[in-house]
């Protein structure tokens, strides 16, 4: 499966994708924003990574997305993100997303961001996403604001980042499909 913007691919992550999840996420600029990287971000841990994606690629009904980001004109991986915990029931689903340190600012999270919430709403039929941001990331605070998403509360050390080992404060957002649709 593929998803389709005027400037990215997100697709299915690809064992030749190893080399590019080292490049992005062995950072720790990247990885201190996810709650599950380990920093160093090695090779095995992509390898660990890309068999997950496969065993659950083979699952039904899914109830996980992981999407690489590919960049339209040259192929080359710029992040991933991702759909997980798909609750069908409620129409809910929750995820995050990363971009590689050498494709900041550029745009292409929100792009990859809106496309994610699009497949969301308009092919998996779900009403309602749940997101959030670690306390001080302000990018990823202005990228979900831009796209809708509203900031519901704060998981007040809810996570031990696996990359640096901190506890951090996380602010839950959420979107609705209504609100998606009305920007």
């Amino acid at each position: 499966m593929t998803i389709e913007t005027p400037r990215l691919a997100l697709r299915e992550w690809q064992e030749d994708d190893a080399p590019a999840l080292v490049d992005g996420l062995n950072n720790l600029a990247v990885t201190q924003w996810l709650a599950t990287v380990p920093y160093p971000f090695t090779h095995e841990n992509a390898r660990d990574f890309l068999a997950h994606c496969e065993q659950q690629a083979a699952k039904a009904p899914l109830n996980e997305y992981q999407f690489a980001i590919v960049l339209n004109e040259t192929g080359e991986v710029v992040g991933g993100t991702s759909l997980n915990n798909i609750h069908p029931h409620h129409g809910t689903a929750d995820g995050g997303i990363w971009i590689n340190a050498r494709f900041h600012g550029q745009g292409y999270g929100i792009e990859a961001f809106d496309a994610r919430a699009r497949f969301a709403f308009e092919t998996l039929g779900l009403r309602r996403l749940e997101n959030g941001f670690y306390a001080g990331n302000e990018a990823s605070r202005r990228m979900q604001e831009r796209l809708g998403y509203q900031i519901e509360g704060m998981r007040r050390k809810g996570f031990l980042c696996r990359a640096d080992g901190i506890l951090k404060d996380e602010y839950i957002t959420g979107l609705l499909r209504e609100e998606w649709r009305s920007l």
